[in-house]
């Protein structure tokens, strides 16, 4: 009986023994899991509820491929129509290191360089590029490749190599308009000229065209298409005829004279268009290697001088308009040679003891024009010389035009203001020379240069006596006049009344003046209805001859003949001859 007790009082403690659970380990632990459970929940509704879109960036910067579609830049022309600047196709070859080493990198070594052959590029250099950006995704290996290497490139069919259309701007008219028409980068916009001062103009808006992708880069869906605009188009004032002329004879005058450097320009009168603008040595535009800084340089708006001889119609302008002479006053010019205060005036052609402002303009003296000068205020000349446009942006409004240098002084010497009558001691561009002449031309009336085609006649602005000017061209004629003794008669042009002031200055230097040259023409046609007003500027020319009559006057009478001709100017030479007749 004792034994059967006890066995019991045992079962009865395993009975009663403490159970496993907790109730509060059992709170935390389910607590522990509705906080983590609330915490997605809230975190969940965060995203989808507050920041929905973020969720959608995230899937699209994964799906979504937006390519874009370069349009074409707008066509350049001259006034005629003919194509001076194209856009081509072509197209960049580029590279994704990534893909190339996911599948397999450089094992092909022979198609690798190959394609290095094609496109230019030493092999070694390709691989070690490819190889040092090999955790890239992007990387351009050319660009602007023809039609036909891109073909060869997609044929090689190499992993990771890929093609992206583009466009590249071909000149058919060479190193001829360079200057002008200027250049565009590598990303095709303006670098120089043209291009650069109409860039916005002729910039197209590429499109763009948006799809998404699956991790296999098939499009599975078109999302937008945004359609590109060509740019827009731009017809020049330029006759390429005429331009081609000029920059021929140009490029011969500097290599027979020689000479360092050459600009030519020539406008109508009767609108202000620039007709030709040309600078030997040019560069050829289509050439990348050949675009050097010096070459590229457009020295008809850029490079300033003083102007010499050709400024003193002007001065004889205001000495007439002021009432000090007309066109028979009698000047007396003492010899060759003028005291005026420490210094000499000096002429180069012998002149007689008296003379009138036509014979003085026809010998071109110095001598002559410092008497005037002395005779008149010198803020009078100043203005004069303003008037007429010497210190003002020409207004063709082409980027890197300069405005020369203007004298802005209260005091002057009268030696000052002798050889600022014959111009020493004010520069101006080739440009602003043209425009002064133009204004000449159209019988004092100003107005401003474009190079653009213009549809109507820009008004203008009187600012000289048309009656005055008439007669101031008259005595410019007579340069012309070889028989007459005048300076520019190498500028004459068979069956046309040519008026030309010939000029030629030092360069100046630092601490003065140095050996070198400026020759200068400048001049209008036909005298009896002017309608181009042309200068011809020779820089340091190396031979014997170097006054502006022997330089420059031969290069604006092969010139000018050649664009009376084009433009179908009717001769003039025999006017006064029929005029006579009548009177008779």
């Amino acid at each position: 009986m004792a034994l059967f007790k006890s066995s019991k009082t045992k079962n009865q403690r395993r009975q009663k023994a403490p159970s496993a659970f907790i109730p509060w380990r059992f709170g935390v632990i389910c607590g522990c899991i509705f906080l983590a459970l609330a915490a997605l929940i809230g975190r969940a509704a965060y995203i989808q509820v507050l920041e929905p879109g973020r969720l959608i960036q995230e899937g699209d910067l994964r799906s979504l491929r937006v390519k874009a579609m370069p349009s074409a830049r707008g066509i350049i022309s001259d006034r005629n129509g003919e194509q001076l600047a194209v856009s081509v196709p072509v197209q960049a070859v580029w590279a994704d290191p990534v893909q190339i080493y996911k599948n397999g990198g450089m094992q092909q070594v022979e198609r690798w360089h190959a394609l290095a052959d094609v496109l230019g590029l030493d092999r070694q250099e390709l691989l070690a590029r490819l190889e040092k950006y090999q955790k890239r995704r992007f990387v351009y290996l050319a660009r602007q490749v023809s039609p036909a290497m891109a073909d060869y490139v997609s044929k090689l069919k190499l992993p990771g190599i890929g093609l992206k259309d583009e466009s590249r701007r071909f000149y058919p008219s060479g190193e001829v308009s360079a200057h002008l028409i200027g250049v565009t980068g590598i990303d095709g916009h303006g670098l120089e000229g043209v291009e650069r001062t109409y860039d916005g103009w002729l910039t197209g808006e590429p499109g763009r065209r948006t799809v998404r992708k699956d991790r296999y880069g098939r499009v599975v869906e078109n999302i937008s298409l945004q359609k590109r605009e060509p740019g827009k188009p731009l017809e020049l004032s330029i006759d390429q005829r005429i331009q081609a002329v000029a920059y021929r004879t140009m490029k011969e005058a500097i290599v027979n004279l020689p000479a360092t450097s050459a600009s030519l320009v020539l406008a109508d009168v009767n609108t202000g268009e620039i007709l030709a603008m040309v600078n030997a040595p040019s560069f050829n535009p289509n050439n990348r290697n050949d675009r050097q800084s010096y070459k590229m340089r457009n020295r008809v708006i850029t490079d300033s001088f003083e102007p010499g001889s050709t400024v003193k119609p002007f001065g004889v302008l205001e000495a007439m308009e002021s009432g000090i002479v007309d066109e028979s006053t009698l000047i007396k010019i003492p010899g060759r040679r003028l005291r005026v205060g420490s210094n000499y005036v000096s002429d180069v052609s012998r002149i007689e003891k008296e003379a009138t402002v036509g014979r003085i303009l026809q010998k071109s003296s110095n001598i002559g024009m410092t008497k005037l000068s002395l005779a008149m205020p010198i803020e009078d000349l100043i203005e004069m010389y303003q008037r007429v446009g010497f210190d003002e942006p020409s207004g063709i409004n082409l980027v890197g035009e300069a405005v020369g240098l203007f004298p802005n002084r209260r005091r002057w010497s009268d030696i000052e203001r002798a050889t600022f009558a014959y111009g020493y001691g004010l520069s101006v561009t080739p440009i602003q020379l043209v425009h002064v002449y133009a204004t000449l031309g159209a019988k004092g009336l100003k107005r401003p240069l474009s190079i653009l085609k213009t549809e109507k006649v820009v008004p203008g602005k009187q600012v000289i006596d048309p009656k005055l000017v008439e007669e101031v061209l008259t005595m410019i004629e007579s340069v012309t006049d070889k028989a007459g003794g005048g300076g520019g008669w190498r500028a004459r042009v068979p069956g046309y009344r040519v008026g030309v002031k010939t000029g030629t200055a030092k360069k100046a230097i630092a601490g003065g003046y140095g050996d070198d040259y400026i020759a200068y023409t400048a001049g209008v046609a036909p005298i009896s209805k002017p309608r181009l007003a042309m200068v011809v500027m020779v820089n340091e020319p190396k031979g014997e001859q170097y006054y502006g009559g022997a330089v420059a006057a031969p290069i604006f009478a092969e010139v000018m003949q050649s664009a009376l001709q084009i433009l179908n100017v009717p001769p003039d030479a025999d006017t006064i001859d029929k005029m006579n007749i009548v009177n008779k």
